[in-house]
């Protein structure tokens, strides 16, 4: 491919999960995450964004199709998380929405938010319940139960 094409006309597969992370996730544990994407993605071509808060990862990945879903696979074995629930998978011709790789943490509140959005929009039953159970976990936290 020429540097000079479009980057609309490329076709960019991007995927959107939310996962529970482990009870042991810390500061240092996150940090390796961050340095093992920064390290890893570029070479794979994948961009994207993880959000993390109140022991919720949420993250959106795009690149190429057989890249994201070959790491969508090693998230999904990874033991810091579980309950790995897809949210959404597309193929689209458009430029990367995050060109950078990034992380942000954010309140109990927002990805709250975030899971009752992607519970009311989830048509799997089994999605449905695992995006409220983390919902009821969440506010169980937040509530200091």
């Amino acid at each position: 491919m020429q540097n000079d094409e479009d980057p609309s006309s490329q076709s960019i597969h991007h995927i959107v999960y939310c996962s529970q992370a482990a009870q042991h996730m810390d500061k240092e544990a996150l940090e390796k995450i961050i340095a093992t994407a920064r390290h890893h993605n570029p070479r794979f071509g994948i961009t994207g964004l993880l959000v993390f808060g109140s022991g919720i990862f949420f993250q959106w990945l795009e690149g190429p199709r057989d890249n994201v879903t070959s790491l969508l696979k090693l998230i999904s074995a990874d033991p810091r998380h579980s309950n790995v629930v897809l949210l959404t998978k597309e193929d689209e011709f458009r430029e990367r929405l995050f060109p950078n790789w990034d992380m942000e943490l954010v309140e109990a509140e927002d990805i709250s938010a975030v899971l009752e959005d992607a519970m009311h929009e989830a048509s799997d039953p089994k999605q449905k319940n695992t995006l409220s159970n983390m919902l009821l976990e969440l506010n169980n936290i937040s509530l200091g139960k």
